[in-house]
């Protein structure tokens, strides 16, 4: 696979401009907030950097495809940008920090590039395919991520989002029972579990309903940082409907608790 640098600079520059526009508007009273079909809210935020996003890459990568949440996916080609303007609306519009917008790139199935910004915690997270997982403010000022060594549920923590989609999968027993069994449960929710997965403060997270801009940043942010990720039936990567992340050590077996 060939270096990604170029790519994960542009994914920077991306990421820097949808700070300045969600953090403009995080917390105004004026915010301008509507319901989309499926009946979850997006902001004009959400909407803003979307726009943003595409109109760039127009410019710095024309042949290539984008996905969007908010307008679905216009070009085609072997590589695409998948974009979450805003992963955790509901609580960008509530005024709770836990928000990020995701940056990755994809070629044909392989995420790339993943680039993670969460403005409001001062934090941000990214990878690129090869070369590891790294966490701070810029490229130029970054520490590794790296992935926890513990190897039994029982000292294993585990932040999930909510509960609500486990039992319309078929699993909420499964996911009870994995519950009871690790030593920690927290709800950091949405993108954040996945980072603290990667980050090693966390050592699983999953979730039962999940899109493909959803996960495409943090599959290889996870996987780079020694992790792995799948779908709830095992499949790597993003492209299921679903999703598990852990330390690798514990994969097989939350796997099996979880089928």
């Amino acid at each position: 696979m060939p270096s990604h640098t170029d790519d994960l600079r542009l994914a920077h520059i991306l990421a820097d401009d949808a700070d300045s526009t969600t953090m403009d508007r995080y917390k105004a009273l004026d915010l301008h907030i509507a319901t989309k079909p499926d009946l979850t809210p997006v902001s004009e935020s959400d909407r803003k950097v979307e726009d943003v996003m595409r109109k760039t890459l127009s410019r710095a990568r024309p042949r290539d495809a984008f996905v969007g949440e908010e307008e679905g996916t216009t070009g085609w080609g072997v590589r695409r940008w998948v974009v979450d303007p805003i992963d955790g609306t509901k609580n960008y519009i509530r005024g709770v920090p836990v928000w990020a917008t995701l940056i990755s790139l994809m070629i044909e199935d392989q995420v790339v590039v993943g680039v993670v910004s969460a403005p409001a915690l001062g934090k941000r997270w990214w990878a690129s395919y090869g070369d590891g997982a790294w966490t701070g403010r810029a490229l130029m000022s970054a520490q590794p991520c790296r992935v926890s060594d513990v190897s039994s549920l029982e000292d294993a923590s585990l932040s999930y989002s909510s509960l609500k989609g486990w039992d319309k999968l078929g699993k909420k027993d499964q996911f009870a029972g994995l519950m009871d069994s690790v030593w920690r449960t927290r709800a950091y929710g949405d993108f954040w579990s996945y980072m603290l997965v990667a980050e090693g403060a966390v050592d699983i997270a999953a979730e039962p309903e999940l899109n493909l801009y959803d996960m495409a940043a943090l599959s290889i942010i996870v996987d780079e940082a020694g992790g792995r990720f799948t779908s709830l039936e095992g499949t790597p990567g993003p492209t299921g409907p679903n999703a598990l992340a852990t330390n690798g050590r514990l994969h097989d077996e939350v796997l099996s608790r979880l089928s």
